[in-house]
């Protein structure tokens, strides 16, 4: 199944022509600076921008082609806005029952007490909308959103105003979403660490155009596109919890590139996880280094090497046991580093992860 969106997007003088087909699960993130059209593509697919001769289409539902136009309300979408639009007369727990009264008759209700306990409100249903925080009204922002039973969620920048603090503690339930609901999730935002942590797949827009489109971990590796020649640039890598070392404070992960080591987490062995391994704290030998302080090592094939700046290279290298399950992971060493241990395409080496964190 999946989201075919052709539309041109035409407002004033800005022009965005789209042509993308996305899956219908997970989390796909419109990725961009301001004011390259995320919104504006955001918009178009919830109905609520009609552009002439465009064709948007939802796991073989026709939204859009022609002069046919589902509108907004028919679409069976949710949305939630950069600022949380409650209504004030009601408490947490009347804003959360007048979303589910609202759903059609025909379309199969998400138990209101499941997104509850999902999302943590019991202490908040019945205090007043102004009496939330910023996050606090995210998060019933989010809940009202999964009442409507959507078959599609678009969230606008959710966090955009939320302090650091804040994100952190909202992100955790923005997975939940996707994961115990079943719902996928359009995203879009301009943070990086928030696509990271989110993203399954990414489209990654710029001045008006669409640059490419895949799934995450390629996209955040790929050398030709801005992302990683950022400052941050980091690699993700999905792995599971194995098991915990409570004598040295570690946990161990099951990852396709072999056992990760982080600093113990507070989370159930089988828990799902997201680890970022910054190109920073790569570095890269040639033989497998024995007496090291670094525990994360694993074998790879250098992919590719560019150019960072004057002085520095950004390393691509397929890292895991087996080539047909490799993860990208990017190394930023310095040029004579890189001339010294004669890196080229091809090359086996080992990478050193000095630092692997979970998102």
């Amino acid at each position: 199944m999946s989201i075919v969106i052709n539309v041109d997007i035409r407002r004033d003088d800005f022009y965005l022509p789209v042509a993308l087909t996305l899956p219908a699960s997970g989390v796909t993130a419109l990725f961009g600076p301001s004011g390259c059209g995320k919104t504006c593509l955001l918009r178009a697919l919830a109905g609520l921008d009609r552009y002439p001769e465009a064709h948007i289409s939802f796991q073989q539902t026709v939204w859009q082609d022609g002069r046919l136009c589902v509108p907004a309300h028919l679409r069976d979408t949710a949305m939630v806005f950069q600022q949380a639009d409650l209504f004030t007369h009601l408490d947490v727990a009347g804003n959360l029952q007048y979303a589910e009264r609202r759903v059609p008759s025909h379309r199969q209700k998400v138990p209101l007490q499941q997104i509850i306990d999902k999302l943590g409100l019991e202490p908040l249903l019945k205090r007043s909308v102004e009496q939330l925080s910023g996050g606090e009204r995210q998060r019933v922002s989010i809940a009202r959103a999964l009442c409507a039973s959507p078959r599609l969620l678009l969230m606008d920048e959710p966090l955009s105003g939320l302090d650091r603090d804040s994100k952190q503690r909202l992100l955790p339930y923005i997975e939940t979403v996707c994961r115990e609901f079943s719902v996928p999730i359009i995203y879009v935002s301009h943070a990086l660490d928030e696509v990271a942590r989110l993203a399954d797949h990414l489209v990654l827009l710029e001045r008006g155009q669409v640059i490419a489109d895949g799934p995450a971990s390629g996209m955040l590796t790929r050398l030709d596109l801005a992302l990683a020649h950022d400052h941050d640039a980091e690699s993700i890598i999905d792995a599971t919890v194995e098991s915990h070392d409570a004598q040295f404070g570690l946990s161990y992960l099951a990852s396709c590139i072999g056992r990760l080591t982080v600093t113990q987490a507070a989370l159930p062995v089988g828990t799902k996880v997201r680890v970022g391994i910054a190109a920073r704290d790569v570095s890269i030998t040639l033989t497998h280094q024995q007496q090291t302080s670094i525990l994360n090592i694993f074998p790879g094939v250098v992919e590719q090497i560019v150019e960072f700046n004057e002085s520095q290279v950004i390393v691509r290298v397929a890292a895991g046991p087996q080539s047909e399950y490799a993860v990208p992971l990017l190394a930023r060493l310095t040029r004579r580093s890189s001339e010294t241990l004669q890196l080229q395409p091809g090359k086996s080496v080992f990478v050193q992860a000095k630092s692997v964190a979970l998102l």
